[in-house]
């Protein structure tokens, strides 16, 4: 969404003035909606509408006088080109966290508004302790007063709600159900409020399309102690055969009456469930208000969820073959086409999303394809459009991020290719992070070893030589779910989350030089039992790599390589070339066997 200056002054002039009707000397706009998803519908792209900034995490601050834009490492350079400077202030969401920002510049009986639908209760403790060491006051808006000044809002989305077949699940909705419950019964809770989407549809078995590329249905539900649910949705979503689908023990409530159903639980002084970092603070309010007594703890579906069952493992390695065939169609098609000299990011994109579309069970992309050239690669988490539009010019580095939705699986590649001749620094720094992605997706370790422990090993390499890369190098992935799954994750910030067999993970270490090249090489690993270590005196784990796609060869310095190192390349070429080989047409197996060579 790119703003002209104009409508970027219009826009925030008129949220001014909403703030100024309401007494409010400013207002905070999240990348948020009542959910609390990564990806949001069009209604709730409250942060784009205002900013232009279309990344998937970021937060503004609108006060009368300045305006402030948050955002991590992965966005610094995307919010710079998509942001007018002259409106909004760029700060790294990290390094200069919102409420150090808000300490200093808000005044003495000023007031800052939020809406309790977008934060979650962690969020306020921290901005209304902002506001008052800067003696302000945090007020909580009964309506969004950006919403009242955004005339074309586009209507809340109202995607089917349909089952998810429990060849693809593994496990009923009925066992997962009850086997929560019982652990509900044993914490001695009544009833736990579940708000993340994916939850929801992994807990009941059903999968929507509210969201774009994650099969999302937007709703709320209660999961009682009994195993009943109860699912809030709006009722245009719902079709008799969902019903069925569903069974006599989940009912399906308008979304309309999930406050007074609060309040109900309220009344009767239930012990109420609610996750305080991934809820709305609006839910835990009404609650307390009703009465109810209040259990702070995780989302009782979030650790099931990720620790995929035997027949999701095996659909996420049914995926990963189909998705290494489409792949390597669109691979072998790019070096027979670019040399050609008329090859662009787009078309390269476009090429390989109708390379997925042919597989079976595809269902749509996993998250919007990152097809950069040259300079266009070092932006992480860019977005090719007409203006930006680059060819694949020799001398320069394309890097491709992408992935599949398929009914039995999630999938995320990244390969970074070589056009032409690639330079002894571009071979450097793509054998640095090559050595760093190998250590990591060769890694031993005991049970209770948490992603935050093992980050180092990917960024080693690039340390030596005084280099690192400004994102997490591992995220969980869902099963024909979010493409960004927790609680795991493979980062600098020490996680209390162990990782346990079943996790499936990207591993994806990377080195961006600003103005010139991106590189980035991501597989999804799930973790094993560790077939190779005495199980004596504690579990040890591994990793078992699940994306087959070759790695470009000709990017490869040999000579930084270990006898160990190059093993584990060639282990793994023999592995792609011999699984995808009956799946691809003569044309892509000849271009296979060439890529897999060993080195």
């Amino acid at each position: 969404m790119l703003l002209t200056p104009q409508e970027s002054r219009t826009r925030i002039a008129a949220l001014r003035g909403e703030l100024q009707r309401r007494n409010l000397t400013g207002f905070i706009i999240p990348h948020a909606d009542e959910y609390h998803n990564e990806y949001l519908p069009p209604c709730a792209e409250r942060l784009a509408w205002l900013t232009g900034f279309t990344g998937s995490a970021g937060l503004a601050v609108v006060l009368q006088d300045e305006a402030a834009l948050f955002v991590d490492g992965r966005y610094t350079l995307q919010a710079g080109t998509q942001v007018d400077p002259e409106l909004f202030l760029l700060r790294h969401l990290t390094q200069s966290p919102v409420h150090e920002w808000l300490s200093t510049v808000l005044k003495p009986g000023q007031t800052l508004g939020y809406d309790p639908w977008l934060h979650t209760e962690t969020d306020v403790e921290h901005l209304r302790e902002a506001c008052a060491e800067a003696g302000g006051e945090l007020s909580s808006c009964s309506s969004n007063p950006l919403d009242a000044v955004w005339i074309d809002r586009p209507a809340a989305p109202t995607a089917m709600v349909v089952s998810h077949n429990v060849q693809y699940a593994g496990t009923s909705s009925e066992e997962k159900r009850k086997a929560l419950a019982r652990q509900l019964q044993a914490d001695g809770i009544d009833v736990a409020v579940l708000t993340a989407p994916d939850s929801i549809a992994w807990l009941l078995n059903i999968r929507g399309g509210d969201v774009a590329h994650s099969p999302l249905p937007l709703g709320f539900a209660l999961l009682h102690s009994d195993g009943a649910v109860g699912v809030f949705l709006d009722p245009r979503k719902v079709s008799a055969k969902l019903s069925d689908h569903l069974g006599a023990e989940v009912t399906i409530h308008g979304l309309n009456t999930f406050p007074t159903t609060l309040d109900e639980l309220g009344a009767c002084q239930a012990r109420v469930l609610c996750d305080t970092r991934r809820s709305a603070a609006w839910i835990l309010h009404r609650l307390t208000l009703a009465g109810a007594l209040l259990v702070k703890g995780d989302d009782p579906c979030v650790l099931p969820k990720a620790c995929k069952n035997p027949i999701e493992v095996h659909g996420a390695r049914e995926a990963h073959r189909r998705d290494g065939a489409a792949m390597c169609r669109f691979l072998a098609w790019l070096g027979r086409e670019n040399p050609k000299g008329e090859i662009t990011e787009i078309l390269a994109q476009e090429y390989l999303e109708r390379c997925r579309q042919e597989s079976p069970l595809w269902q749509d992309a996993s998250f919007p394809t990152i097809s950069g050239a040259g300079a266009n690669g070092a932006i992480v988490h860019y977005r090719s459009t007409a203006r930006t539009n680059k060819k694949l010019e020799p001398g320069k580095l394309y890097l491709v991020d992408s992935g599949g939705q398929y009914l039995d699986g999630t999938t995320d590649i990244t390969r970074t290719l070589a056009i032409g001749l690639p330079t002894s620094e571009q071979k450097d720094r793509y054998t640095r992070v090559l050595q760093g992605h190998i250590a990591l997706a060769s890694v031993r370790f005991p049970k209770g070893t948490t992603g935050g422990q093992l980050d180092a090993l990917a960024r080693m390499p690039l340390w030596e030589v005084g280099l690192d890369y400004d994102h997490g190098t591992g995220h969980g992935v869902g099963s024909y779910l979010n493409v960004h799954e927790g609680p795991q994750r493979i980062a600098k910030r020490l996680d209390d989350v162990p990782l346990h067999p079943g996790m499936i993970l990207s591993n994806e270490p990377g080195y961006y030089k600003t103005g010139e090249y991106g590189i980035r090489i991501e597989n999804l690993m799930v973790v094993v039992p560790c077939q190779d270590m005495p199980q004596e005196d504690r579990e040890w784990l591994s990793f078992e790599t699940l994306t087959l796609v070759p790695l470009d060869h000709t990017l490869i310095d040999r000579s930084l390589l270990a006898a160990h190192e190059i093993e584990w390349i060639n282990r793994y070429h023999r592995r792609v070339c011999q699984v995808l080989l009956p799946l691809v047409d003569q044309c892509t197996a000849e271009w296979l066997t060439d890529a897999t060579q060993l080195l």
